[in-house]
């Protein structure tokens, strides 16, 4: 695979095509996918196997054509299967004052919700 080439590209018969993408926004953050991607989100309240629908879409690219969103692309969703619901690894935060004596230690672990992207339009 040639190194200059930009990430979910395909090399088939010497001629380069970039697949279908999109990038949503959900649970404060921003996501690049296309279908078949499996991304781990903040935590959304629904079960597993469950089907869901972004509509805040900030850009869509077919392949040929990208429309980018003002702040949003109208009428492009991003739809989505819920794999599980869990929890990450876990992050320290440990705090230090020296020569205190003062030593903290506290740990946290966030909800997560695992997608598989399952259509782009």
């Amino acid at each position: 695979m040639n190194n200059s080439l930009p990430p979910h590209t395909n090399l088939t018969n010497n001629l380069v095509t970039t697949m279908a993408y999109s990038v949503f926004k959900t649970g404060g953050k921003q996501y690049r996918v296309q279908v078949g991607d499996k991304i781990d989100v903040e935590k959304l309240d629904l079960d597993e196997g469950t089907e869901t629908s972004f509509s805040e879409v900030l850009l869509v690219n077919d392949g040929s054509t990208t429309t980018v969103g003002a702040p949003v692309v109208e009428g492009a969703a991003v739809k989505a299967t819920v794999v599980e619901q869990f929890r990450g690894k876990k992050v320290i935060a440990f705090k230090f004052k020296r020569r205190q004596g003062y030593h903290k230690t506290k740990g946290s672990r966030r909800h997560l919700t695992k997608l598989e992207i399952t259509s782009i339009s």
